[in-house]
């Protein structure tokens, strides 16, 4: 990536503070936290920029330390954050992230009425999301306020004028809205997206609920280029425009932290479409990249530099 390239991939989003126990048990006083930060657009980005191509972020974040935290370590990861906002009317939000068991989280947000929820249309740069390959944004933002959904939509017009790719993540969180609600809202931008990710749940938002096989494809006869569901263990699927069906087994690895692997998922997947790859190895780099991501606690930090992605499989992948 060359310092000061326009970005190749544009996304918007929440990015929060994250509290996280780092021994199984309930929340107690004297509980050992680690402070870090997350955010599903920004692991997008900085998975993206990792893999070497230019990323921006836009967001906003509070007045505060959590803020200044969030915007320094994207900068230190190489993704541009010249449209993101420091918010002087709101605080940054917190993610209180509780291990309850060895193998089970259990997490709790403070977002409502935060700075990331106040997300707005005119936060937008909208020569950099024209001039960008890919906009990525996901159903996590429209949810959290009528600004914020009104930023997301604003996006895709914008993207979709200038012939811009549109990368759209589903990412139903039921915390935050009723599974009508979220099929309502989200139902609108999937005539703007590209490329569709969801799993299986999320899928049934708007299509039947079949087969994954089934489901990818009916995707795609709502005009959506590229459905690609994302089944955890058992891998990934993509259907085609043409109806091709596309198969990846995820790379079998320890886990160690289930979160955040989605996101990285669509990191690679996004990287290397911006590669110019066919289909089948943007899910070999989607499935390396969501193994990386569970092999490492926290949501981001374990993403991969191109130069590692041999370490988890026996083929490397050169750009």
């Amino acid at each position: 990536m060359t310092a000061g390239s326009p970005p190749a991939l544009v996304t918007l989003g929440e990015a929060m503070a994250v509290a996280a126990a780092i021994v199984p048990g309930p929340l107690a006083t004297g509980t050992p936290l680690r402070l870090a930060w997350a955010g599903a657009e920004a692991t997008v980005a900085i998975g993206v920029s990792r893999l070497g191509h230019p990323a921006a972020w836009t967001g906003r974040v509070g007045d505060d330390a959590a803020g200044a935290m969030i915007l320094a370590g994207l900068r230190g990861e190489g993704v541009d954050v010249s449209a993101a906002r420091t918010d002087p009317a709101a605080p940054t939000g917190l993610m209180l992230r509780e291990r309850r068991t060895a193998d089970r989280l259990r997490v709790s947000y403070y977002r409502s009425g935060l700075a990331g929820s106040r997300l707005a249309p005119e936060d937008l740069d909208e020569a950099q999301i024209s001039g960008a390959r890919v906009l990525h944004v996901t159903g996590i933002t429209p949810a959290l306020s009528a600004t914020a959904r009104a930023a997301v939509e604003r996006a895709v017009t914008v993207a979709r004028a200038a012939g811009v790719t549109v990368s759209f993540d589903v990412n139903h969180r039921e915390r935050l809205w009723s599974r009508a609600d979220a099929a309502g809202a989200l139902a609108g931008l999937l005539p703007y997206a590209d490329i569709v990710f969801a799993g299986p749940e999320e899928a049934a938002l708007f299509v039947p609920e079949e087969s994954p096989e089934r489901m990818a494809r009916a995707l795609t006869r709502l005009g959506v280029g590229q459905a690609v569901l994302k089944l955890g263990a058992q891998g990934a699927l993509v259907a085609t425009g043409d109806d091709a069906l596309h198969v990846r087994h995820a790379v079998p690895v320890t886990a160690v932290d289930p979160v955040g692997a989605g996101d990285a998922f669509v990191s690679g997947y996004l990287a290397a479409v911006l590669d110019g790859s066919p289909v089948e190895e943007c899910l070999h780099l989607a499935a390396v990249c969501g193994a990386f991501a569970v092999s490492v606690p926290g949501d981001w930090e374990g993403l991969p530099r191109r130069a590692e992605l041999g370490l988890l499989t026996a083929q490397d992948i050169t750009r």
